[in-house]
């Protein structure tokens, strides 16, 4: 999972990392290292303290991944605050690469994550590794499961959300089609 991790933040790391003048070239691998780090902590410490909710929100898509969410925000302040610390960039340095970053990585690895053609990453790895395997990840994947219940996102009724309801999802229209069903169109 962290190797994956590290692979989304070297793809967003070009403008916010690379092409950031702030950013002494000589520091620009250790920075998006850091940054790596950084997020898998952040997203552990969100466990850890019973944020597996707003982890849930974040996997299931009932939350945004923008400045409002929780989860973006936690993880901004500590990548923000590690970059700071660590390499003596200012405030507003250090904070943009992280705003920049973290939204981005953050949603390619929740699409990553909901397409069955990539196998590269499953939520329940992700959860596994980032709640070290403890009880909280078959919470977490239980609420996962219950809102994507409530919203209608069991296409084969078997009472769970899977990959299979994914893949019947992408079938029958995907996104556009539960929309349409919701809205009676």
């Amino acid at each position: 999972m962290f190797e994956q991790l590290t692979q989304l933040v070297q793809q967003y790391g070009g403008d916010a990392v690379v092409n950031n003048t702030a950013i002494p070239n000589e520091h620009n691998e250790a920075v998006i290292s850091e940054t790596s780090t950084s997020i898998f902590a952040g997203l552990q410490k969100i466990v850890s303290e019973g944020g597996g909710e707003q982890l849930a929100g974040l996997f299931s898509g009932t939350s945004s991944i923008d400045s409002s969410n929780p989860v973006v925000q936690q993880l901004t302040q500590q990548v923000s605050g590690n970059l700071g610390e660590k390499f003596g960039l200012s405030s507003d340095a250090s904070s943009g690469v992280a705003a920049s970053m973290i939204p981005q990585i953050l949603s390619s690895l929740v699409n990553k994550a909901k397409d069955p053609n990539d196998s590269s990453f499953q939520i329940s790895d992700i959860i596994s590794a980032i709640s070290g395997n403890s009880g909280q990840a078959s919470g977490i994947m239980d609420t996962i499961s219950k809102y994507g219940m409530q919203f209608g996102l069991d296409q084969n009724n078997d009472g769970k959300v899977d990959i299979s309801d994914a893949m019947a999802l992408g079938k029958s229209g995907g996104l556009g089609g539960l929309l349409g069903k919701l809205f009676g169109k």
